[in-house]
């Protein structure tokens, strides 16, 4: 075996371990008793220290300076010196990290969640406040631990978005903000209530579990190696390629929170159900800093996919022509009487809203841009735990016109902070930049693409999607495989393109 080969070897046990992790977080969120947390908690602050403790070793560190001298002359831009660069920019930035903080962090997120949740559905912030203190106190420590020049933010942020920074986010968000909200004025000023109002109704929630499986297995995502089940809060998780689990969560009378939501994680499914074989078990298919297996180019390179398959898919208009009747199937009482481009209307409407995961695609990428600002402000002691609820509420009015009536749908709604994912919020927006850029590449490369969506064939798409970004799990930066598909780095003008176009359409703005 070569020097290589061992390293992988040991890397392979690595991630099996955090396959472990990824199993125990999966059924705290979906089958674990609310009793089992604090338990669950120490479990996971076990695994996660044994985790970093082999990660860190002395073992690694020679096994990886041999593998560095082996490979480094003979292919500098392989797949072999991409995986040995993620390799050693995480073992510099683990080793700065105490193992104690790793523990804590793990040990409350556990606890932190459980309450969370059980906050969330009972309107209760005080109970969730000491907690969530606790986390932010945490990541405080974890941010100077990992170390930043300007702000906070760019050490958590790195976790999930390398070579993404507070700076570069401010010019993006700058730039959203100057197309979006003309847009968004436009449309309020013509936005007319619906004829029907096609949620005063009840959906069997048996009947909804039918019609996610159909359509997420519609679009491509194998029930062979992959499974829906309910959360809280929808993710997706997976263990390698041939074990992906998606969540949605379902609502007897709002039909759209679990189909949208069951279409964005299994776009999380697919980008992890059709990596390349050959990088199972591999540090291309490890998330070393945020201790998962997951083999997503970035959290923000994943968020495409979702946003993708959920939105420029799953909302348009020819996705309904094509399957409205499976909803009349399902639910032929509730749609008697109404069609196709009824429902397209209907699951477009623009309208500001409280919640974010159930926000139209013109505000949505408001709703991250107020997250964003109140963790800054968090991370830098400008705004205490204490004043959350007022702050949230007033940020809400200022980008949204909006002030949400109770916390559960104010402050408490996102599961984020609960788990300590500061940082994790701006992903969701570079994944809806990347997917309208992603997506217009597409169309470019297939000039039969748009006949192939109308006709239901979404294999084309997938299969140019695994060939072109998924295929390669984190091999490439972000910005690197859309250069590949674009020609250019990472660019806000598709996605207010995609969004003008398909708007100014939608409520007859041209």
């Amino acid at each position: 075996m070569t020097a290589y080969d061992d390293l992988t070897a040991h890397i392979a046990e690595y991630h099996d371990l955090l396959c472990i992790l990824n199993t125990l977080k999966w059924d705290m969120r979906t089958m674990m008793p609310a009793a089992g947390a604090a338990s669950r908690g120490r479990q996971l602050a076990t695994l996660t220290t044994l985790a970093k403790s082999i990660f860190v070793s002395e073992e690694t560190a020679r096994l990886l300076d041999a593998a560095e001298s082996e490979v480094a002359s003979a292919d500098s831009d392989s797949y072999r010196a991409r995986a040995l660069q993620q390799i050693r920019d995480a073992y510099e930035i683990h080793r700065r990290i105490p193992s104690d903080l790793v523990a804590q962090m793990a040990a409350l997120g556990a606890e932190s969640e459980a309450v969370w949740a059980k906050s969330r559905t009972e309107n209760d912030f005080p109970s969730f406040k000491p907690y969530l203190s606790q986390m932010l106190a945490l990541n405080i420590e974890l941010a100077e631990a990992i170390g930043y020049e300007d702000h906070p933010f760019d050490a958590l942020i790195l976790q999930f978005e390398p070579g993404m920074t507070s700076a570069r986010l401010q010019q993006i968000f700058a730039e959203l903000k100057a197309g979006v909200l003309p847009l968004l004025e436009r449309i309020v000023a013509v936005d007319q209530p619906l004829a029907i109002d096609l949620w005063e109704a009840e959906y069997d929630l048996a009947a909804q579990k039918k019609l996610c499986r159909e359509l997420t297995a519609l679009i491509g995502f194998d029930y062979e190696r992959g499974r829906l089940d309910s959360a809280p809060h929808p993710f997706e998780i997976s263990f390698t390629r041939d074990d992906v689990r998606i969540t949605t969560r379902y609502d007897a009378n709002y039909l759209p929170m679990s189909l949208f939501a069951a279409l964005h994680e299994a776009g999380h499914g697919l980008y992890e159900q059709n990596i390349a074989p050959e990088l199972t078990r591999t540090a291309l298919t490890t998330d070393f800093l945020g201790q998962y297996a997951v083999g997503g180019a970035s959290y923000g390179a994943h968020e495409f996919s979702s946003r993708l398959w959920e939105n420029q898919i799953g909302r348009s208009r020819g996705f309904w022509r094509l399957h409205f009747n499976r909803l009349q199937r399902h639910f032929p009482e509730q749609f008697a009487g109404t069609d196709a481009e009824s429902f397209y209307r209907a699951v477009n409407r623009v309208r500001p809203s409280l919640i974010r995961v159930e926000a139209d695609e013109v505000t949505y990428n408001l709703h991250i841009m107020l997250r964003v600002e109140i963790e800054m402000a968090l991370l830098e002691g400008a705004v205490s735990v204490d004043e959350l609820p007022e702050i949230w509420n007033a940020k809400m009015q200022e980008y949204l016109g909006l002030t949400p009536p109770d916390d559960r749908r104010g402050v408490l709604q996102d599961v984020h902070w609960s788990f300590g994912g500061f940082g994790n919020f701006p992903t969701y927006t570079i994944g809806n930049i990347m997917a309208a850029q992603v997506l217009a590449a597409a169309h470019a490369q297939m000039p039969d693409l748009a006949a192939k969506l109308a006709d239901g064939d979404y294999q084309a798409l997938l299969t140019w999607l695994s060939e072109n970004i998924y295929r390669h799990g984190r091999a490439y930066s972000p910005d690197e495989l859309l250069t590949r598909v674009s020609g250019e780095e990472l660019n806000t003008a598709p996605l207010l393109d995609y969004l003008e176009h398909k708007y100014s359409d939608l409520y007859g703005l041209r």
